[in-house]
């Protein structure tokens, strides 16, 4: 039998006191996807560097991979390598698209602070039966909920849909009241995965219906909304993956200046998948094409935790997150350089 954990165990904290921050203060915290060691210690690095906190996330099958044993004790250690950094930044684990209680339950006895229950596929009263049972659990253990409604497009490991159907702003108000859930997903033009609309790299996307989003904001005022499917996928990174080998061209994401927008509205929370996918991908890439003898998977690997830092730190600083993380004492960057490079963390967090 493998012993309950609770997210205070592991320095985390909920989503709830990002979100309150995030909305009186008018910007969008980054929750990042992510599969192994160098993704996360990236992230760290990247929410280190520009003061902010974030949220941690994984899918179902994500932690799966990383091993659902093994996982927690992951973000424990991201927690460590950011005081190790000087930084005391709020730190939260998130179960993205949970697919039934069972998987929620699972998340929140092995120390997650958040989970997602995406019913959005089913009936609305279905999906709020079901939303409810999890809130309910996760409640009495001081775990927050995010659910969804309307779907979204695209694929992302087991979530595959081929359109949209967008949130209906009159069914919000009677889902959080009828299943309490902390903050909602929903759909207004945003889409799973690198090829988010039909339309080929250079041409204009669809607009967000932002005005789906002005229209919940008045029936559900103060509540955090989420985005799932945000990642801009990043033209420097699909360039880099096509001109090393790859085959991506019609690769397209969402506008920067659509996201920002977003994250100035109700909207506290924005996913990042795909970036962090594309950056790996094309830093690999690159070595192996420009060094084909290399096999150490400390040198190629190392290049995608600069990767994943940079994409953070452009997210941040797109969503105005950059400078929230109102429990930062952190070193100069001199300073934290110096220490990573001479290995000397895991002496500080010992």
């Amino acid at each position: 039998m493998v012993d309950i954990l609770r997210y205070k165990q592991l320095g985390l904290v909920n989503t709830r006191v990002l979100f309150e921050k995030a909305m009186k203060g008018g910007y969008a915290v980054p929750a990042y996807n992510f599969n192994n060691m160098e993704q996360l210690q990236g992230i760290i690095i990247g929410c280190v560097e520009s003061k902010s906190p974030v949220i941690l996330q994984v899918s179902g099958s994500a932690r799966k991979y990383a091993n659902p044993i093994f996982l927690p004790y992951m973000a424990m250690g991201a927690v460590q390598m950011a005081r190790a950094l000087g930084a005391d930044i709020p730190i939260a684990l998130h179960l993205d698209h949970g697919d039934s209680f069972e998987l929620a339950k699972s998340c929140i006895d092995s120390g997650f602070s958040s989970v997602m229950l995406d019913g959005s596929h089913y009936p609305f009263e279905e999906n709020a039966a079901l939303t409810r049972q999890v809130v309910d659990y996760a409640h009495q253990r001081e775990v927050t909920v995010e659910g969804e409604l309307g779907v979204l497009a695209g694929v992302e490991d087991k979530v595959s849909h081929e359109v949209s159907h967008y949130t209906k702003p009159e069914e919000v108000e009677a889902f959080v009241a009828k299943t309490g859930v902390d903050s909602l997903a929903i759909s207004i033009g945003t889409s799973h995965g690198a090829y988010k609309f039909k339309v080929k790299a250079g041409e204009e996307v669809p607009p967000l219906r932002f005005d789906i989003l002005a229209e919940i904001e008045k029936r559900v005022p103060d509540f955090p909304i989420v985005l799932h499917g945000a990642s801009a996928v990043m033209p420097e990174y699909v360039r880099m993956i096509n001109a090393f080998g790859g085959k991506m061209d019609d690769a397209v994401g969402i506008p920067e200046e659509q996201l920002r927008k977003a994250a100035g509205s109700a909207v506290c929370k924005i996913n990042i998948d795909s970036d962090g996918r594309l950056a790996m991908t094309a830093v690999i890439r690159k070595v192996f094409a420009e060094n084909p003898a290399e096999f150490d998977p400390r040198k190629y690997l190392a290049e995608t935790i600069t990767a994943m830092k940079a994409i953070c730190v452009a997210r941040y600083e797109a969503f105005g997150t950059a400078g929230n993380a109102d429990r930062i004492r952190v070193k100069s960057l001199a300073a934290m350089q110096v220490a990573y490079d001479a290995g000397e963390l895991a002496q500080q967090v010992n």
